[in-house]
């Protein structure tokens, strides 16, 4: 049975419209990651946007939590039913049906398309909800209702707002299978299994407290899935369903091993960990060091952990990638569309960290011996930060020796770090309170939108808002604030694409746009008010401009996403953009460095693609005709059932909100100015076209002009040329000064010793003694060289009777130095060049008296 279609299925029966799974990424500045399925509707349920059309939505929603403030990751592999990722199925009513319908849809969907038997099934109420109580007695004995109080059937979407009492629906796996203490309604042991909670959301919670009545009640329900799945397949364990054993089977095949008591634990993280990875790869969640990529990085170096336990030494997780395309890419086309990339990814990853592992467990299991109590916050740290161990994985490790960290001492050493990660999650959110906004769209509604046909508008103020987003009637002369037109020509930034700027005109004076954004759904535009105030209803004319140069950076951008598809593969994919009148940014999936070639190439094609003329088409479309079009979408991006299609004949093909050129000619020239690396895996094209692309070559030609006149030569290539054998010839001619040595004036055989003293006009001194001394058997041998205003002195002595820094104690003082050294080598320098005859006679007399 298909549970997830089933489900679907069912509630679109039932008059609910079917909602696509949301990305991972939420668009929701407070949330690490799409952690429920009713994360996509918050806005709805709060207010800040209206209903839609039909009120009545369902979904299977994929979701992740382990990161945030919501976080099962440690949990995985002990429990049963704790997952990274999991698939959570809902059905939602945005003020259209309420409890008596909920219940009686989950009651039909549980007993009749499920299944189950009703003898297995409880219901929990709110204490207080006797409206629930009376519903559910219809469908249930009413001695399988049971009541409890708001820490298990009150929800709430925070200390103030939306909130009212649930019910959930629990299985009983049997008392024969689970006889503990805790095995009873309302304990903490896995008899009773919660299978679904339905949200009643009636009420408002103020600040102080107080519930008010909402006019509009609402439905927010979740199904989990994997345990739907698992109790339909009569197992008591997640993991033992097929949603999991596949991918189980097929790392015991891997392993060569069967799971035992002690193994099967890893067996169960690694399936789970492989399902986290490859969703978050396949949406664009690289590995990195900072806020989702971290996370992603944890679960996959844990599944590596856990691979190494089993004696995987190399790379194996993708390896098991195409079991979970079995399982799961029929319904996520994203899995099999991103299967190359995803497996490249995941094995560099792996290659990464097995590169460490070994050095990094001989440092754990070294200081495990040393530990009695509290494992050293300093060695966590350095297996994080030399060995790339992240913290959880260490304290993993210890859980089964029942130690713990000594996790202030690794807060201290992390508090930048923390810092970092902590901010790039966190995201900058809409700068005012959320309230602010709500009043706004329910007192003038939604604005509309007309700048893709239009430059400028004559358009009505509706709202002014000041710096702090409070309504005003007026902004005066000098003052900053937001403005909110009726019908807007100006672009608010998203998608990559900056927002506009331009000018507010009614004849008599001007107000600067400074900027163009998004708030809940209102397109408000920064203005600057500069010779005399604006008010509230005033008409004005909008006026866009820089319209054209962004709009050219970003046709060039989907351009610059085609060109490099055709040079580098199918597997690149988009991982952010900025567009804006002076260049464009293109981040993107490659695991290397491109080549000159490779940017050459990419280069010429978007050139030949802006030279072809290639006319621009927008269309709306179903999303499904968009897909089956070829349209590429871009994660992280919200799409309704009817998106936008921007195309130049077949070479581009994408879904895009933003504003683009009708013509590709319009582009004028495209130059690549920097390729570089953002992060593993992502690589970074910086580009300029239109205005900035003639500016960039007349300062190009600039440069070439002002080298010209330095080389001397209208021909540089010859100049430089010229140049570089100059210096070639100079150099040469240095090396030989510098290896020139005058012949010994005085080198003589006293006794069997050779003896050398000389003035050296040019060498290195050091290197003349040493390769005398490996020429010679036995030799005394000491060189002055004058240098400027001063004296250097080195001496040498093999297999004889003087010592060298006798020797340079003696002569040195001659010309106002001193100096010493070992018996075979010493170094002196002074500062009477006049001097440096006398002491070359001197060390001579030396040499003679002591052989």
């Amino acid at each position: 049975m298909d549970v997830r279609k089933e489900y679907l299925d069912f509630f679109k029966s039932k008059g609910h419209e079917v909602i696509s799974s949301m990305p991972l990424v939420p668009d929701d500045p407070t949330l690490m990651f799409t952690n429920a399925g009713m994360v996509q509707f918050k806005d709805i349920f709060t207010g800040a946007v209206p209903a839609p059309s039909n009120p009545k939505a369902t979904s299977c929603q994929l979701c992740v939590r382990a990161g945030g403030k919501h976080n099962d990751l440690e949990n995985v592999g002990y429990t049963a039913r704790h997952h990274t990722l999991f698939e959570m199925l809902g059905n939602f009513s945005f003020g259209d049906y309420f409890k008596e319908d909920a219940i009686a849809y989950a009651w039909e969907f549980v007993t009749k398309n499920l299944a189950l038997p009703i003898e297995k099934l409880w219901v929990t109420i709110h204490d207080s909800d006797d409206e629930a109580y009376d519903i559910w007695s219809k469908h249930i004995d009413p001695s399988r209702i049971m009541r409890f109080g708001d820490k298990d059937n009150f929800w709430s979407m925070g200390d103030t707002g939306a909130c009212g009492p649930c019910s959930e629906i629990f299985y009983d796996q049997g008392e024969e299978n689970f006889n503990g203490p805790e095995d009873k309604m309302g304990g903490e042991g896995d008899r009773f299994l919660e299978i679904w909670n339905l949200v009643f959301m009636q009420y408002e919670r103020t600040s102080s407290g107080e519930l008010i009545p909402l006019p509009k009640p609402s439905i927010d329900t979740g199904m989990g899935l994997e345990r739907v799945i698992a109790i339909k397949e009569g197992v008591f364990n997640n993991f033992d369903s097929s949603n999991f054993q596949p991918i189980i089977k097929k790392l015991e095949n891997l392993a060569g091993k069967t799971p035992t008591k002690e193994t099967i634990g890893s067996y169960r993280v690694i399936a789970d960990h492989l399902r986290a990875c490859s969703f978050m790869l396949a949406q664009g969640i690289l590995f990195g060091n900072e806020g989702r990529p971290y996370v992603n990085r944890r679960i996959m170096r844990r599944a590596v952990r856990h691979g190494y336990l089993l004696g995987f030494r190399k790379p194996f997780m993708a390896d098991l990638y195409d079991t979970l395309c079995e399982i799961m890419g029929g319904h996520y086309s994203e899995l099999v569309e991103q299967k190359d990339y995803v497996k490249e990814q995941m094995t560099l990853e792996e290659e990464r960290f097995l590169k460490t592992i070994d050095s990094g467990m001989a440092i754990f299991t070294d200081e495990l011996a040393n530990t009695k109590e509290v494992f050293s916050g300093e060695v966590a740290f350095k297996l994080y930060d030399t060995y790339g161990f992240p913290l959880d994985l260490t304290e993993d490790m210890l859980r089964d020796k029942n130690l713990k960290v000594d996790n202030a001492k690794f807060d201290e050493l992390m508090d930048e770090q923390k810092a970092k990660a902590k901010a790039a999650w966190k995201g900058s959110g809409d700068s005012a309170n959320e309230g602010d906004f709500k009043q706004l769209i329910e007192k003038y509604g939604l604005n509309e939108f007309v700048g893709y046909e239009n430059v400028s508008y004559k358009s009505t103020i509706v709202a002014l808002l000041d710096e702090n987003f409070k309504e005003v009637e007026t902004l005066s002369k000098g003052t900053t604030g937001w403005v909110m037109l009726d019908k807007t020509p100006f672009y608010a930034t998203s998608g990559g694409q900056e927002g506009d700027i331009g000018a507010l005109e009614d004849g008599e004076h001007i107000a600067i746009i400074e900027e163009t954004a998004k708030f809940h759904g209102l397109n408000l535009s920064k203005v600057n008010v500069e010779n005399s105030e604006i008010s509230r209803g005033e008409a004005v004319e909008a006026v866009v401009v820089n319209r054209y140069e962004v709009a050219k950076h970003h046709s060039a951008t989907h351009l610059l996403q085609s060109a490099l598809k055709m040079v580098l593969g199918d597997s690149v994919s988009q991982a952010g953009s900025l567009n804006d009148a002076k260049r464009l940014r293109f981040d993107f999936t490659y695991p290397k460095a491109m080549s000159n070639e490779q940017i050459e190439e990419v280069e010429d094609l978007v050139n030949s693609m802006i030279s072809r003329g290639i006319a621009g088409n927008v269309e709306e479309l179903p999303i499904e005709q968009a897909k089956e079009k070829g349209a590429i979408a871009m994660f992280g991006e919200k799409y309704g059932d009817m998106v936008r299609v921007v195309s130049f004949a077949d070479v581009s093909v994408e879904f895009c909100g933003g504003t683009h050129v009708k013509n590709s000619a319009d582009i004028g020239s495209f130059y690549i100015i920097k390729e570089s690396g953002v992060s593993a895996g992502v690589r970074r094209i910086e580009a300029v076209c239109g205005t900035a692309a003639i500016e960039y070559t007349k300062e190009i030609i600039s440069t070439l002009n002002d080298v010209k006149a330095e080389v001397k030569n209208n021909d540089v290539i010859t100049g430089i040329k010229k140049l570089k054998d100059q210096i070639k010839d100079l150099k040469k001619e240095l090396e030989e000064a510098q290896s020139q040595t005058a012949a010994p004036i005085k080198e003589e055989m006293i006794g069997d010793t050779k003896v050398v003293v000389d003035v050296v006009k040019a060498g290195d001194l050091k290197k003349i003694v040493d390769d005398m001394k490996n020429a010679n058997e036995k030799l005394a041998i000491l060189l002055l060289q004058a240098k400027g205003d001063k004296v250097m002195i080195v001496a040498g002595s093999k297999n004889t009777n003087i010592k060298a820094g006798d020797w340079i104690k003696n002569i040195a003082p001659i010309v106002g130095g001193g100096g010493g050294g070992r018996p075979d080598f010493a170094q002196a320098g002074g500062k009477d060049v006049t001097k440096i005859e006398d002491a070359k006679a001197a060390a001579i007399e030396f040499a003679k008296a002591n052989l």
